[in-house]
């Protein structure tokens, strides 16, 4: 399964790529869907499943209470990257 999402237009100009896979830290906008429009940072990951969860993105539970809403990795506009590892800094450089 694939499992990556857009990157902004910004950042496709700054790192010559179109796509990267969203970690825990980068901040998103969602661009479809049922929270269309909602920025926020990306507090968990789970590539097997290709969804992410987004910081503020929640839904009431019948008994009372919230859960964070799943959104679908390719929904999702990547506005900000997380350089902290040093390996993803490495692939995002711009090759001279």
């Amino acid at each position: 399964m694939k499992f990556g999402s857009a990157l902004s237009e910004e950042l496709r100009g700054k790192h010559h790529k179109r796509a990267v896979r969203p970690r825990v830290g980068d901040s998103v906008r969602i661009v479809r869907g049922e929270f269309k429009d909602i920025e926020g940072k990306v507090t968990k990951v789970d590539p097997s499943r290709g969804v992410v969860n987004v910081d503020g993105v929640t839904r009431e539970k019948l008994k009372g209470g919230t859960a964070p809403v799943p959104i679908n990795s390719s929904n999702l506009v990547v506005t900000s990257l997380t350089l902290e590892d040093k390996l993803r800094k490495k692939k995002m450089e711009v090759p001279q």
